[in-house]
Order: structure tokens, then sequence, then C-alpha cells
């Protein structure tokens, strides 16, 4: 028990220090604070991504849905996270560079900038944290499950702990702490759980071993669509199609465009993306597939969700086990301060900052964006606390497991997504489109949680965000148009009608390769034991990658070509 004390003890201990040190680096106002000073480079632009992106989720909830349904879990996570890194382009890009100009921080901000709309800006904001507060439970759900196993402390206790001890370092350090400490858990998750795989094998005499072990006794692990036939080829397009709609509408990731130093910033982490989700998905399901080796069933009053605590308990040595634990800590810890820090600043400058420009112009004042610098710190701090504390209420009786409480957070951001392209492509979108488009789509997304409408063998998130586009449409074409702030061609980059095209068609026929339907059934044992469509999927990874990489060369090249006079 010493071991695993002091092992947590000296995590907690360095990502203070880390919060420290940040501070140090800090300057006066929100921008620094939130957005740090927009100086974030290339790779610690894409290890903060990730690891905001990779939370409690990505450990436990893959592990438990790798016990649950088997290895169809990786290909549509890996493969459709890491195609999801296409947005950090083609969305991330016009952000970043209205940001910079004018001087935009939060998500609400840029539709406000762009219609005008305080009512658009608002119902923005309301939607992001509704829709965030669910999954930001997940995190203090999960460090409870972990410093249970870990340390015996009972789970509430846990899921409090880490909140305050996360709470401790965002207040110290702003975004920059937090993108420091994302850095230092990504690289400790990713080394870790690799650690945890090769140990959990080697009982049953390595990885390639355990995996026909488990093949002989439970053969639907390995197939598609997965035990029980969960992963239905409308199903597998329904969750590749809903990671590329809802990731990017995540308000700590679309902060996080705001925050790159510049737009090759952006797509050196596009590139890089697949490769990280190829490998490191893979890890937390094999340890759940592997789960079923030692627990057929589960313990009672455990949900799927705790597979990996419980084969480290049982598989691994105490140190091993407190630090891969410890890693799992760090999953979701560096979601938790990036979630928490993002709404806030949503809180100061999209319902503060409003008020005090309003009370501004009452008094006589100049009123600017900037006025917003001028609200308390400690303003945006306590929403965090008030949230970090509804999520700890969440957290005391979770209503689903980590994957179902997913998808459904998942597909209420995923109805922002409309609009947002909308804004930044469309001369024709109006105001009173986005909120419509909005609402529509917000109210079949409560429709659907109570199983009113059918989902047509697919994921309710294709025909929700398919209603809400054609409203967008049919809206912006008979409301009146208010002038926009600037024109689409200025919020996105310019590229000659072939280079769209050619693009156009590259991305589509990756996104149609990972649908392989004439595959389907096919499992085949290869290399590890591991169903030979795995390796298909991760090659298909390292290929979305190079193909990232040579658009982002393209892209600039093809900008700096057109862009001379």
């Amino acid at each position: 028990m010493g071991i695993r004390v002091a092992v947590v003890v000296g995590y907690f201990l360095v990502l203070l220090v880390i919060g420290w040190a940040a501070r140090r680096r800090s300057q006066p106002g929100l921008t620094d604070y939130f957005v740090a000073s927009r100086s974030t480079r290339s790779i610690v632009l894409f290890l903060t991504m990730a690891a905001t992106n990779f939370s409690a989720f990505t450990v436990f909830g893959f592990a438990g849905a790798g016990w649950e349904s088997g290895y169809a879990f990786y290909p549509v996570m890996a493969f459709g996270t890491g195609f999801m890194a296409l947005a950090f382009a083609l969305i991330g890009e016009p952000i970043q560079r209205l940001g910079k100009i004018h001087g935009l921080i939060t998500p609400s901000e840029l539709l406000y900038h762009i219609t005008g709309s305080p009512t658009l800006r608002l119902l923005f904001f309301v939607v992001m944290t509704v829709f965030t507060l669910p999954y930001l439970a997940m995190q203090p759900m999960a460090a409870g499950y972990a410093l249970q196993s870990l340390l015996g402390i009972p789970y509430f206790a846990g899921a409090a702990l880490i909140t305050a001890i996360m709470l401790m370092y965002t207040f110290l350090g702003g975004f920059r702490g937090v993108s420091w400490t994302d850095t230092f858990q990504g690289g400790m998750m990713m080394t870790l759980l690799l650690v945890a795989v090769i140990m959990i094998a080697k009982p049953f005499g390595g990885l390639s071993a355990a995996n026909h072990a488990v093949a002989v006794d439970y053969p639907a692990l390995f197939a598609r669509p997965g035990m029980g036939g969960l992963y239905s080829p409308g199903v597998w397009f329904g969750y590749m199609a809903l990671w590329l709609l809802c990731d990017p509408m995540f308000p700590q990731l679309f902060q996080r465009f705001y925050a790159a130093r510049d737009s090759r910033a952006l797509t050196t982490t596009m590139t890089l993306y697949p490769l990280l989700t190829g490998f490191l998905f893979l890890l937390p399901v094999t340890i759940g597939v592997l789960g079923r080796l030692s627990y057929p069933q589960l313990p009672v009053g455990a949900s799927a969700d705790q597979i990996l605590p419980l084969m480290l308990a049982q598989h691994v040595p105490p140190v091993i086990e407190a630090l891969v634990l410890t890693a799992a800590l760090a999953a979701l810890m560096s979601t938790l301060d990036s979630q928490l820090l993002t709404l806030s600043s949503m809180f100061t400058r999209d319902v503060v900052g409003p008020i005090q420009r309003q009370l501004a112009r009452r008094a006589g004042r100049d009123v600017s964006l900037s006025t917003s610098d001028e609200v308390p710190a400690w303003v945006g701090k306590s929403f965090v606390v008030v949230l970090a504390l509804v999520g700890l209420g969440i957290a005391i009786h979770p209503p689903a497991s980590f994957r179902i409480l997913a998808t459904q957070t998942f597909t209420g951001l995923a109805v922002l997504f409309p609009t947002v392209v909308a804004a930044l492509y469309w001369k024709r979108m109006t105001a009173a489109a986005a909120i419509s488009s909005i609402l529509v789509g917000e109210g079949l997304v409560v429709a659907y949680y109570y199983k009113l409408l059918p989902t047509f063998g697919t994921l309710s998130v294709i025909p929700i965000v398919l209603a809400s586009s054609i409203v967008l449409v049919l809206v912006s074409l008979i409301s009146r148009r208010r002038p926009m702030s600037a024109a689409p061609a200025q919020r996105s980059r310019r590229f000659s009608l072939r280079f769209k095209i050619g693009w156009t068609a590259t991305f589509s026929l990756l996104f149609l390769l990972g649908h392989d339907f004439w595959n389907w059934g096919d499992a085949r044992a290869s290399w590890l034991g591991y169903p030979w469509w795995v390796w298909m999927f991760a090659g298909l990874c390292v290929l979305t990658s190079v193909a990232f990489g040579t658009y982002s060369h393209a892209s600039h090249r093809h900008e700096a070509r057109t862009s001379k006079p």
C-alpha cells in the first residue's frame, strides 16, 4: 500500500509543480489565461489536443467496450477518431485565423462575431454547457473507480479528491498549465498502457496465446459486428460519422483552435492524430478483451467499465498497478481540467462579458470585446467550482455506462456542427436559421432519448444532424439576411476547384475504406492473435496520416502560389 500511495502522491505533486511553473510564465489578461496568448506550438498543441480528447472514456470506457463487444470497437474508434482530425484543417484553421484577428476566445464568440446575434451566442453557450456536463461527470466517476481499486478510498471520496487536485493546478496555470500537464499526462498514459497490456498477457503465455485462448471461448469478440451483433453496418457508419460531427464541437477542443500559434500547428496536429489513435486505442480494448479470461462474468456490483482496474489488481505487481492507474487518472484529469477551463471562459466572455459591456455603455465608457478582460478572475474560477460540483453530483449516481453516456452526450454537441460549418463557408446563413437548426436538433435529441422516433438502423445522430441541416438551409433561404462581418472567402482559405475536387475525392475514398462491408463477418486471426482486420485498420490509420500530411503540404503551397500578386 505504501508504494501505491507514494506513486499517486508523487504524481499529484508533479502536476502542482507544473501548474506553478506555468503560473510564473503567465501574463495579465484573460487571453493568456484561457488560450496562452495564442502561442501554442505544434508538438504541445498535438499532445494537449490528444490528451484533452482522450478521457476516462478512452481508458475505462474502451476497456469496458472491449470486454462487452470485442475488437470491433477498436476500428470504429481508432479510424473514426483519426479521420475526424480532418476538421482541424477544415474548421480549425479558419477559426484560428478569425480568433487571432478579432481577439476571439470562446466558441460562442465566433458565432456572435459572424452573425451579430446575442441570442445565438447565448444558445451556443447553453448547449455546449448542458451537453458537456454528463461527459464531464465521467471523469470523477472514473477517478472514483481508480482510487477505490488502488488505495481502497471510497468511490465518491476518490472522485472528490481528483477534482480538488485538478482545480488547484488549473487555477495556478490557466491554459498554459493545462497544456503543459496534458503533455506530461499524455506521454505517461501511452507508455504505461502498453506496459499494462504486456504484463496482463504474460500470465496467459503472452499476447498471442492470450488472444487465441479468448477466441476459443468467445469467438464473437473477434468478429464483426462484435458480441451481440452490436455494430451492424448502419451503426458502424453512425459511429464513424459521429466522431467527425461531434469531436470538433467539444468546447475544450474548439478553444484549442484559438490557442494554436499558426495554421501549421493545426495541420501538424491533424497529420499526427491518426497515428496516435491507431496505436493508443488498441491498448485498452485489448485489456478488455483479455479480461474475459479472468472474468467471464463480472463480480457482483461491478460494471464493464471497471474491468481495467480488476485486471490490474489480479495480474500485475502493485507498483505497476499504481503507475497504470495513475496513467488512467492522467487521461481523465487532462480532459476534466480542459472542460472546466473552457466552460469558465465561456461563462466569463459570453455571459458576464456582455453584461459588463452593457453597464459600460450606460456609464458612457468606450465598449469593445476586450471589456471582458475587466471581469474579475474570481468570477470564472467560481463558475469552474460550480461546474465541478455539478459533475461530482452526477457521478454520485451515474446514469449509464461510459459508452452509452458518451454517445448521448456527443449527439447533442453534433447538432452544432452544421451551424459552425455554414457560418465559416456559406454567405447565405442567417442567425435565425442557426437558432432554428439548433433548437430542432436538440428537440430531436430529447425525442430520441425517450425512444419516440426510429433510428433507421443507424445511430440517432445521422437523422438528427440531417434534419438540423435541412432546417438550417431552408430557414436561411427564406429569412431576412443580415450582412455578415466577413465574407466566407475571408474566413476560409481559397483553393481552386480542381484542388477541392481532388482532395474531396481522396478523403471520401478513405472514409469509404473505413466501411469495408465487403469484409463483414471475416474473423481470421493474424499476428499476435488479433483479427486480421485490426491490422488493416491500423494500416488505414497510417495511410490517413500520410494523406493528411500530403494535403497539409499541398494546401500551404497552393495557398502561397495563388496569393501571389
